[in-house]
């Protein structure tokens, strides 16, 4: 009969337990998180099925009862900016089952989304704006990093746990996180007065298709998801990755014991090099044997005096860009290692490790594909004081290094095997793993900062752009929400000739785009790029151009002057007039733009400005198109609004005067 009763009373205990199961939220609902102002609040999660969940912000309520599969969603009433308030959840009015976040603010939330020049951290761009971030910090701008995840199958209802995220603005927080956020986030703020959040869901080296949902590819695009069905065998995938692994590590321990560097210890300041060849950094012969690039390692040496004022001091060393991978050592000691081509090379020296007189820098090159070399146009030097980090001005105590170096071939090896299974490369998975689990977070606005990676293939980017943008205002039924997107900036070596290249093509994809859909706007970043850096610095110019379109699309302020753009064009002869919807700065001599006639053949064009029209002559008779700032790096790019914004990347059909 106890038996009995206890039974019943752990059933019954159980049942209960079942009845009441824990409420649970999205990772995006954290302690010190910002919602949107202005629009109803989406609150969203978990609980048992058939329960009552009620939602408690700033004195306002909302409830629902959760669906079969335990799925609930409660909408708040819009509210005015303010803060901080507590958001309670409770699932059946019971105190065991309520959650509660605090140090919630009501201000402007905004998504952005892309791949490397979005990841592009502060601490990347730091030296370009040191003295305004050691000085910035502000608890109204609140940080969230969603963390990278694919997903081939379908998609996912939450994103992979992020821990504490929300993060106030302050040099610590905000070291790690994308440059282009930051300072729109801080840009914002200046602007309204009230909390912001900015979202960042970036990844390096994706193509626009990674982004977009399936179904919108379905019709026009069933050839990307026939290319994501490979990908969809989970057995296969783990089996890649990790004979990838297997193979990665195999090759570099052969590596290590083939190469007479490590074997004699070429970073030794006491090893002689007095038989090592000179060469210059910028002549790559020294990476090549028998005509081909040597893949394996090559060794480098540069031998630097220090006098007696700088002995023993900290100091930092910039190596520019190096590719690929570099180990660095000075004086013996390794001081710095990167494993990839795209980040600069600044490795802090230790006090004590300069010594008086001649001290030895080491590199140790390691390439699996590609030639081994320097990048032109970056820093080269040893700084020290406490402005050795700023490269904006450059630090008054440096010491240049030289372009000379001692060089000694390390091991030849051959090709790393690999099979890509980068899975962030293939359609739809980052819709699935970190787009569809973000909504129906309202949001103030989206910033899209991508197309590097489809440069190759530039055809398609103005649909799949239209699908991104229509698919991700359908999924989180906001018809107008607003868009901002960054024109590829200047990158590569300048031409003096016309070129017709993937970089302008997508560039013009972006503009149409922005162009034919409402509620979207383009911020070029045409002059702010660099010719050797696909990742330029200038990342707090680029967030100020977004804050713009920004001010108009989330903010309706129409005085706020965009981007020049071509009112009316006429041309008769050879002259070409192009009318713009704003005054232009006065040139006697514009660059950068180019005329074609019937054949089609594009032409350099001489070009000046007159109030708010350029006037073209055209070395060929009766143009038919033009083009402005068509290349891959327009550097020589001069034509501007008054208002002190360039006349971005365009191709235009010409109508004839009347």
């Amino acid at each position: 009969m106890i038996n009995n009763r206890v039974m019943l009373w752990a059933t019954a205990l159980a049942c209960a337990l079942e009845l009441s199961a824990k409420v649970t939220l999205p990772q995006l609902f954290q302690n010190g998180m910002v919602v949107q102002r202005g629009k109803a609040i989406p609150v969203w999660g978990q609980a048992t099925a058939g329960q009552q969940v009620t939602v408690t912000l700033n004195k306002q309520q909302a409830s629902a009862t959760t669906d079969a599969e335990g799925r609930w969603r409660a909408d708040l009433p819009a509210m005015k900016a303010g803060g901080p308030y507590t958001l309670e959840v409770r699932a059946n009015g019971s105190g065991d089952d309520t959650v509660t976040i605090g140090d919630v603010m009501v201000g402007d939330v905004w998504l952005l989304s892309g791949q490397s020049n979005i990841d592009v951290t502060v601490e990347r761009v730091y030296p370009w704006y040191t003295t305004d971030i050691d000085s910035y910090e502000n608890p109204q701008i609140r940080l969230f990093r969603v963390q990278n995840e694919t997903d081939t199958h379908s998609p996912r209802t939450d994103i992979r746990p992020t821990g504490i995220n929300w993060k106030p603005v302050n040099k610590q927080n905000a070291w790690l996180f994308s440059a282009v956020g930051y300072f729109l986030g801080r840009r914002m703020y200046e602007k309204s007065g009230v909390a912001q959040g900015v979202i960042v869901n970036s990844w390096g080296g994706t193509p626009i298709e990674a982004w977009v949902a399936a179904d919108s590819m379905r019709q026009d695009f069933p050839q990307l998801l026939d290319k994501l069905y490979l990908y969809q065998n989970d057995d296969y995938v783990r089996a890649q990755q990790q004979a990838n692994n297997l193979v990665s590590q195999q090759w570099s321990q052969l590596l290590d014991k083939k190469d007479p560097g490590k074997q004699q210890d070429f970073t030794a300041p006491e090893y002689d090099d007095s038989h090592w060849a000179e060469v210059n950094q910028y002549q790559n012969d020294w990476a090549k044997a028998g005509g081909r690039d040597i893949i394996g390692s090559i060794w480098l040496r540069q031998h630097v005096t220090i006098d007696k004022a700088h002995a023993g001091k900290p100091a930092r060393l910039l190596l520019g860009t190096l590719f690929d991978a570099d180990y660095t050592y000075v004086n013996g000691h390794e001081v710095g290692r990167t494993y990839y081509q795209y980040p600069p090379r600044r490795y802090d020296l230790p006090a004590g490790l300069l010594r008086e007189g001649d001290n030895v820098i080491t590199v140790r090159f390691v390439n699996k594909y590609g030639t081994a070399h320097f990048i032109n146009e970056k820093p080269y030097f040893i700084a020290f004081g406490d402005d050795r980090q700023s490269l904006n001005p450059l630090p008054k105590d440096i010491i240049p290094l030289s372009q000379t170096w001692l060089h000694h071939a390390g091991a030849q090896m051959p090709s790393c095997p690999s099979g890509d299974v980068s899975l962030q490369n293939q359609p739809t998975t980052l819709y699935n793993a970190v787009v569809h689990p973000l909504a129906p977070y309202a949001l103030a606005g989206v910033v899209w900062y991508q197309g590097e990676s489809n440069t190759g293939s530039p055809q398609p980017y103005e649909r799949l752009l239209t699908k991104l943008i229509t698919g991700w205002r359908q999924l989180w039924q906001q018809p107008e929400l607003p868009f901002v997107v960054v024109q590829l900036a200047n990158y590569m070596e300048p031409s003096e000739q016309p070129q017709n290249t993937g970089w302008s093509q997508v560039r013009e994809a972006q503009r149409r785009v922005a162009q034919r859909l409402p509620h979207v706007e383009l911020a070029t970043a045409i002059d702010l790029g660099e010719t050797v850096d696909i990742h330029p610095l200038r990342k707090r110019e680029v967030a100020d151009r977004i804050g713009l379109c920004m001010d108009r699309l989330a903010y309706h302020n129409n005085k706020v002057k965009m981007m020049p753009r071509v009112a009316s064009s006429n041309f008769g002869g050879q002259t070409v007039t192009l009318t713009f919807d704003q005054p232009l700065r006065q040139q006697e001599t514009l660059y950068e733009w180019e005329v074609a006639g019937a054949d089609g053949k594009f032409y350099n064009a001489t070009a000046h400005t007159q109030g708010n029209s350029v006037v073209i002559t055209s070395p060929v008779a009766n143009p038919c198109r033009v083009r402005h700032a068509w290349k891959n790096n327009p550097l020589r790019l001069n034509t501007y609004a008054a208002s002190g914004l360039p006349v971005g990347p365009f191709e235009l059909e010409l109508l004839p005067m009347r």
